[in-house]
């Protein structure tokens, strides 16, 4: 075999295998959803919101894969502890109801509030949900504290549940 054929092989098998990889990360592992409904942690304890429209996706390949959006009549004036650190993923392109950015940037502007909705939705990733002033949801899972450290490697304290207790 020449040395060209055998550089053509090899860069097709680098291109498919990299078409590969962007399927399986972009289309494969997610599928919709039909989530149970939403919470959101206030002083008063949990409080149901009401959701219409939810469009939500899920991947079994991570848990902070989990994406959604819904309409609900509910403002950003909660009396409900805010989740400062909120910092919505990306969703995959075309879940286009959920643009990280534009959530990103009206959490930062006012314009929406993030709120804790379950605590340890997984071992380590608490359920974040945003609403909008303009009557938008969304919802995603991220990494806590203990789901930063137990990732990264460090030890884990005190603080952090057992991870036996989770599947």
């Amino acid at each position: 075999m020449s040395g060209k054929v055998l550089a053509i092989l090899l860069g097709l098998v680098a291109v498919l295998g990299a078409a590969g990889m962007w399927y399986l990360q972009v289309f494969y592992y997610y599928e919709r959803v039909t989530p149970g409904g939403f919470v959101v942690q206030t002083q008063a304890g949990a409080r149901p919101v009401e959701a219409a429209n939810v469009r939500a996706i899920d991947a079994t390949s991570s848990p902070i894969r989990f994406r959604a959006c819904f309409d609900t009549p509910l403002s950003t004036d909660l009396e409900a502890l805010s989740y400062v650190d909120a910092v919505p993923l990306n969703a995959p392109f075309w879940f286009d109801c959920f643009d990280a950015e534009e959530i990103g940037d009206r959490l930062a502007d006012g314009s929406a509030r993030a709120f804790l909705g379950r605590k340890n939705v997984a071992y380590g990733v608490d359920r974040i949900v945003a609403i909008t002033d303009d009557g938008r949801g969304f919802v995603w899972h991220q990494l806590n504290n203990c789901g930063e450290v137990a990732y990264d490697g460090t030890q884990i304290g005190e603080d952090c549940p057992p991870r036996e207790d989770f599947e």
